[in-house]
C-alpha cells in the first residue's frame, strides 16, 4: 500500500514537473517572439510573409540562443549582440557582407623587409588612435563595393595627414569606373590602384548607391585627392605593422567569417578565427585594456550597428606570426 503511495507521490512530481517545463518553454517561446517583434522594429525590418517571417525567427532564435551562452559564460574578454545580422545564418552573412577579392599582386614593393623592420628602435607609443587625430572619416555603411572601403578610408587619413584636410571620398567612383569589377569582386590593391592613376572625387559629389553603375566621367574628372601609390607592410610581421601604423592607418585583410566576428558588439575580439582572409578592414589605432589584454582598433564597414559604433578591438601580439584572424598576412598602405 505504502508502494503504490510513493508511485502516486513521484506520477504527480514528474506530472507537475512536465506541466512545469512545458509552460516554461511557451514563457521562453513568448519571450523570444517579443524579442524578435522589438529587433524588427528597432531595425525596420519587414518580411514579404508569414512563411518567410517564421524562416526568419527560427534563425533569429537560434542566433540569439547561441549569443546569450558565450554572454552568459563570462569568460570571454569581448561580447556579443544581436545586431542586424541577427536574422541571417553565418552562410547569409558570408554571401551578403563577406568582400571577394581578385588575387593580390607582387608584394615586391615593400619599402623594407621583415628583417629591416626588426631592426627599428624608434620608441612606439604606448597606444595610438588616428580618430583623435582628426584623421579618421565617419563610419560607413556599405553594401556595393566594401572591398574598396580599407583603400579610400587610408587614403582619406593620407591626405589629412599630408595637407591638413579630411575628405569623406567616393567608393562608389571606383566600382563604377573600374573594367572588369564590380560590387562584389575586387581587391584593395585594385582600389589603390585605381586611385594612383585616376584619382578620387568626393562621396558627395560621386554618392554611394547599392548596385555598379555606368561611369559618371565628369565627375571622375574632379579628384580631390590623389596618390603616387602604394606599399606592402612586410606580411606575419605584428612589429612591422605596428611600426608602419605609426606614420598613418593602413588597410588590412581579416578573416571575418566567424559566427562570433558576426554579432561582435564590444571588447578585445579573442574569438575563433583562421588565416583565410575574406575581408577588408582599416586599422586606426592600438593599445591595452585592463592593462594586460594588447589590441588593434579596426574601423569596418558595416555600420555604427555593429561592433564598438563601428569599430572593433582585436588581440594583438599573439603567437601565431599571422596575427588574430590573419591581421599581418596582407597590410597595404597608400603613398604620396
Amino acid at each position: 500500500m505504502a508502494s503504490k503511495s510513493v508511485k502516486q507521490f513521484f506520477s504527480i512530481l514528474l506530472i507537475q514537473w512536465m506541466v512545469f517545463q512545458a509552460r516554461s518553454r511557451v514563457i521562453s517561446d513568448v519571450s523570444m517572439i517579443e524579442r524578435h517583434e522589438h529587433w524588427m522594429a528597432g531595425y525596420g525590418r519587414q518580411y514579404k510573409d508569414t512563411a518567410e517571417k517564421e524562416k526568419r525567427y527560427q534563425i533569429f532564435k537560434a542566433n540569439v540562443e547561441y549569443i546569450d551562452l558565450v554572454n552568459r559564460a563570462g569568460n570571454k574578454p569581448y561580447k556579443l549582440s544581436a545586431n542586424q545580422f541577427a536574422d541571417l545564418t553565418n552562410e547569409e552573412f558570408k554571401a551578403a557582407h563577406i568582400g571577394h577579392r581578385s588575387p593580390s599582386k607582387d608584394k615586391s614593393t615593400a619599402i623594407l623587409s621583415s628583417s629591416e623592420y626588426d631592426k627599428i628602435v624608434t620608441a612606439i607609443p604606448p597606444s595610438l588612435d588616428w580618430r583623435r587625430k582628426g584623421a579618421v572619416a565617419p563610419i560607413r555603411e556599405v553594401s556595393c563595393g566594401a572591398w574598396t572601403i580599407p583603400a579610400v578610408d587610408a587614403v582619406e587619413a593620407l591626405i589629412k595627414i599630408k595637407t591638413g584636410k579630411l575628405y569623406t571620398l567616393s567608393n562608389q567612383e571606383i566600382v563604377d569606373c573600374s573594367t572588369g569589377l564590380d560590387c562584389y569582386q575586387g581587391s584593395t590593391e585594385d582600389a589603390f590602384e585605381f586611385i594612383k592613376q585616376h584619382g578620387l572625387t568626393t562621396e558627395s559629389n560621386y554618392p554611394p548607391k547599392d548596385n555598379k553603375g555606368t561611369c559618371d566621367t565628369n565627375k571622375e574628372k574632379e579628384p580631390v585627392a590623389k596618390i603616387s601609390g602604394y606599399n606592402y607592410v612586410p606580411a606575419d610581421n605584428e612589429k612591422a605593422l605596428l611600426q608602419a601604423l605609426t606614420d598613418q592607418p593602413v588597410a588590412v585583410m581579416v578573416d571575418a567569417s566567424g559566427a562570433d566576428f558576426q554579432f561582435y558588439a564590444g571588447g578585445v575580439f579573442t574569438g575563433e578565427c583562421g588565416t583565410d582572409i575574406d575581408h577588408g578592414v582599416t586599422l586606426v589605432g592600438y593599445g591595452t585594456s585592463n592593462s594586460t589584454l594588447k589590441y588593434w582598433r579596426i574601423k569596418n564597414s558595416w555600420g555604427k550597428g555593429w561592433g564598438e559604433d563601428g569599430y572593433m578591438r582585436m588581440e594583438r601580439d599573439i603567437a601565431a606570426k599571422e596575427g588574430m584572424c590573419g591581421i599581418a598576412i596582407e597590410p597595404i598602405y597608400p603613398t604620396l
